[in-house]
Parts: C-alpha cells; sequence; structure tokens
C-alpha cells in the first residue's frame, strides 16, 4: 500500500480531539471529527458546514476527498452535500464538512463526532483537444438507456 505525507495543523482549542484515524487496517478513509464549540441541530433539509479544526498541505500531485460516512446516512440520513467534496493541493484553508439532513428526524453534531471521511487520490490532470470523438455502439445514449 502506498503512502503520502500530509502536514496537519490544528485550530487553536481542537488539541482535544486528536487527528483523524484510519478505523481499520482495510479502511481508505481517514475519520473526520466535528471541532464545534457548540451542539449543531440539523433539522430535515438542513445544510450545515461543519469545521474541523484541521488545515492541511497536501502535496501536489494528490487532492483530499470528504466523503459520506455510510452510518450516518443510514441511521441518519445525515451525508455530505457536495460529495465528494474536493480539496486541492493548493487550499491552505480550514478543511470543513458540509452536512445535509436527508433524513425524518433532526439531528444534533456534537464536537468530536466522526461526520466524515477524507481519503487521499493521486490527480491525473488532463490534456484537452478539439476534435471529433471516435463513434461507438452506445453513442449519445445515457440517463437509463440501458433499462431500469
Amino acid at each position: 500500500m502506498n503512502s503520502v505525507r500530509i502536514v496537519v495543523k490544528r485550530r487553536p482549542g481542537t488539541e482535544d480531539l486528536g487527528l483523524p484515524e484510519y478505523q481499520t487496517p482495510g479502511a481508505s478513509g481517514l475519520d473526520l471529527l466535528a471541532a464545534l464549540e457548540e451542539d449543531a441541530d440539523l433539522a430535515p433539509g438542513d445544510i450545515r458546514l461543519i469545521p474541523t479544526g484541521l488545515f492541511l498541505e497536501i502535496p501536489p500531485g494528490y487532492e483530499a476527498q470528504v466523503r459520506p460516512r455510510s452510518g450516518l446516512a443510514l441511521r441518519h440520513g445525515l451525508t455530505v452535500a457536495n460529495t465528494p467534496g474536493t480539496i486541492d493541493s493548493d487550499y491552505r484553508g480550514e478543511v470543513g464538512v458540509i452536512l445535509i439532513n436527508l433524513g425524518c428526524e433532526p439531528v444534533t453534531v456534537v464536537r468530536g463526532m466522526r461526520v466524515a471521511q477524507l481519503v487521499v487520490q493521486p490527480v491525473v490532470r488532463a490534456e484537452l483537444v478539439e476534435g471529433e470523438p471516435n463513434a461507438t455502439e452506445r453513442a449519445g445514449g445515457g440517463f437509463g438507456h440501458t433499462g431500469a
């Protein structure tokens, strides 16, 4: 398994939260914790930016993706509104998680709650070249054209 080194700075007052961690040896995402000063109540349909207290130095050639946690989505309807959220290698602001409550009940997000996961990926840059794309059997068919 490959690894990449990421420099992390914590916002003052968040040292009690610890750094994101992989929960199992096979996990691809580090769990991000809510660095809230006070609890955040999300009613159904609410969207809220949840701070993590973390500033990351992601190396060039990589990105970090903020993704939902499946347990929160299943049990509470909480997910990341802009999934996956992309953190570029040149971003130096605080990492935040844009949570949305798609469930039917209010959910309270508390300090230290695992609210999302952070997956680090290599980046491939595309070179766009104008021209006529090659024909395929599928052609322009999409949005359910192969069946339900």
